[in-house]
C-alpha cells in the first residue's frame, strides 16, 4: 500500500470519526456549552463539521487519483492541524488527559502525513483505475 492510499484512509477515517463523536456529544447532552456559550459552540462545530467533510472529500479525491484530490487532501489536512491544535485545550481544562492525548497522536500523524506529502509527492498522486 502507497503512502498516499495510507493518508488518504486516514483522511476519511478522523473525517467520520469527527461526524460520529459530535453526533455522539450532541445525542448524549456532552455539549454543555449549548446553554452557556451558544454562538461560540455553534460556530465551533461548523468548523470541525467542515473540517471532517473536507476530509471525506480530500480523501475520497486523493484515493480516486482524482486531478484534485492532492489538493484538496492537503486543504482538509491544514483544517484538521487547526483543528488539532484548539482542541487539545478544551480537553486539558477540562483535565481530560486520554483525549488531550488522543488529540496530540492524530496531530503527530497529520504532520508526518503532510511532510512525506512534500516529500514523496508521487507517492501521493494516485492514478485513476
Amino acid at each position: 500500500m502507497r503512502i498516499g492510499q495510507v493518508a488518504a484512509i486516514y483522511s476519511i477515517i478522523i473525517g467520520v470519526a469527527m461526524l460520529v463523536m459530535w453526533a455522539a456529544f450532541l445525542a448524549t447532552g456532552r455539549v454543555p456549552e449549548l446553554n452557556t456559550a451558544l454562538c461560540e459552540i455553534v460556530f465551533h462545530m461548523v468548523a470541525e463539521g467542515a473540517t471532517a467533510l473536507a476530509l471525506i472529500v480530500g480523501g475520497c479525491g486523493l484515493l480516486a487519483g482524482e486531478k484534485w484530490g492532492l489538493q484538496a487532501y492537503m486543504l482538509s489536512m491544514g483544517m484538521l492541524l487547526y483543528t488539532l491544535i484548539m482542541s487539545p485545550g478544551y480537553s486539558l481544562q477540562r483535565n481530560d488527559m486520554i483525549m488531550a492525548g488522543m488529540f496530540a497522536a492524530f496531530f503527530i500523524v497529520a504532520i508526518v502525513l503532510v511532510a512525506l506529502s512534500f516529500i514523496r509527492t508521487s507517492d501521493y498522486l494516485l492514478e485513476s483505475q
